[in-house]
């Protein structure tokens, strides 16, 4: 068995909507038995989403009320809703696990850059325009969320060259494969073994 010892990592999984950067991050992240940071939203749980989960789901005043005491480390509004990530939860992650991982839109990944530097490493998950739109139908999503996102389409993509990391998500097995050896890298270098 081997644990991480050595400076903090934490893997952010960035990239448009429909890239399934989520489904890589949680299948990698189980791989590793890395913990997860799950965001706070605002919305309503879309088809398959888990409370707690996915996201932890609450109201606009029980958000606002939350940033009131400044709990969020990195806050965004998207679409009239608002995704925060609360500095505890990240803080906690380190100090438990010394390694996490989170799923953000760029404004999220940047900040988490800004904050942590070099602690943060950014996978950049992508596919072209036609299969994002597609996976998004095909997953149920509201029209006229799809037609949000894809309008989001291109700033994601421009995020693309400032990420440590970049993998096009055709195939999900070959994507956690590439990704799990990428993150073995940086994890290999503070690994100890234990009897």
């Amino acid at each position: 068995m081997y644990e991480h010892k050595g400076p903090d990592r934490i893997f952010v999984y960035t990239g448009p909507d429909g890239s399934g950067r989520k489904s890589v991050a949680e299948a990698v992240g189980h791989t590793f038995g890395m913990s997860k940071i799950i965001s706070y939203v605002t919305r309503k749980p879309r088809p398959g989403e888990v409370d707690g989960q996915d996201y932890h789901f609450i109201t606009k005043e029980q958000y606002k009320e939350m940033e009131a005491h400044h709990e969020f480390i990195e806050s965004v509004e998207i679409d009239g809703n608002y995704y925060g990530i609360r500095r505890v939860d990240v803080e906690e992650g380190l100090r438990e696990h010394g390694c996490v991982y989170l799923v953000l839109n760029h404004e999220g990944a940047q900040r988490m850059k800004d904050i942590y530097g070099d602690a943060v490493v950014r996978l950049f998950i992508y596919a072209d325009r036609e299969t994002v739109e597609a996976r998004q139908r095909n997953m149920g999503l509201d029209p006229e969320v799809v037609a949000a996102h894809m309008r989001r389409y291109e700033e994601e993509m421009g995020y693309r060259s400032a990420c440590e990391h970049a993998f096009g998500n055709y195939d999900l097995a070959d994507t956690v494969s590439r990704i799990t050896e990428t993150i073995e890298s940086y994890l290999q270098r503070n690994l100890v073994e234990k009897d």
